[in-house]
């Protein structure tokens, strides 16, 4: 008579691959229902258009209260970010996070490429662009300060082309009162205003800022590097930042853990069974 005895971790393996199989169904669930999965539905964050380029017909007003068009103002490689000059939210510490990358980049600004700040409020006016910007270069050194006057510019613009330019770009935001609910985000173009790269959240590498600014001088678009961040992190349209979504982050663990304990079980040496006579 043989008698096979089976230690206790196979039990553990199952139970813990049972969690597994019934996470694994609860997250494909939420993810046919959650709306925000689909970027037709999505109203707040990026829809990214890689490789797309900028209508020709967007319109904006200067510094100098100047009508120009956007296309005629790229002529380099351009990192473009929309934002409201009165936000009380996260565009200050995103215009911010700016000005701390482009101080420490070996590039230069107005030279190597330009930022171009776009507001995408149409009842601003440039006088309030031109304050902010003022604000801004007074985090950067005397040297850099003195390059960005003439490489980091900003602009106002219309509701009709704010409409054409955030559509281009996939920038999704929401009207709420007189203020509004959006992402923090930078578009990277082309000299030739294709959108190659994608800049989200409020921290910019150095190394992460040149690469996308090399690459989009040769007009190469790259993935997001830090869509992996994105996606361990929930923006908050309530408080307006990005928040760490621990559920997410706990299943990815189990799911982890409980792979890893499965490939133990199944590829362990199996233990010879005891005979009892």
């Amino acid at each position: 008579m043989k008698l096979y005895l089976f230690d206790k971790s196979s039990g553990i393996g199952l139970l813990l691959i049972l969690l597994f199989l019934g996470f694994t169904s609860k997250m494909q669930g939420q993810a046919v229902i959650n709306p925000a999965q689909d970027p037709d539905n999505l109203e707040i964050g990026i829809v990214e258009h890689l490789d797309d380029f900028l209508p020709d017909s967007i319109s904006l007003i200067n510094e100098d209260g100047e009508q120009v068009w956007l296309a005629d103002v790229i002529d380099k490689p351009t990192v473009i970010n929309f934002v409201y000059y009165r936000c009380p939210g996260i565009c200050s510490p995103l215009m911010e996070a700016v000005a701390g990358v482009m101080d420490k980049s070996e590039l230069v600004v107005g030279k190597d490429y330009q930022v171009l700040t776009i507001s995408f409020d149409p009842y601003e006016t440039i006088d309030l662009g031109i304050r902010k910007k003022k604000s801004y270069l007074g985090l950067l050194s005397k040297e850099k300060a003195e390059q960005a006057k003439n490489g980091w510019l900003f602009f106002v613009s219309d509701s009709a082309s704010i409409v054409k330019a955030t559509n281009a770009t996939g920038f999704k935001y929401k009207r709420t009162g007189n203020d509004y609910l959006h992402a923090a985000s930078l578009t990277v173009v082309s000299p030739e205003s294709k959108i190659t790269r994608y800049l989200n959240g409020m921290f910019f590498l150095p190394f992460e800022w040149k690469m996308a600014i090399v690459e989009a001088s040769k007009g190469q678009s790259g993935p997001t590097l830090n869509k992996v961040l994105r996606f361990c992190y929930t923006y908050d349209p309530v408080g307006q930042a990005y928040v760490l979504n621990i559920t997410k982050l706990g299943g990815i663990m189990i799911m982890f853990f409980a792979t890893i304990l499965l490939l133990y079980l199944v590829l362990k040496p199996k233990r010879r069974a005891k005979t009892i006579n």
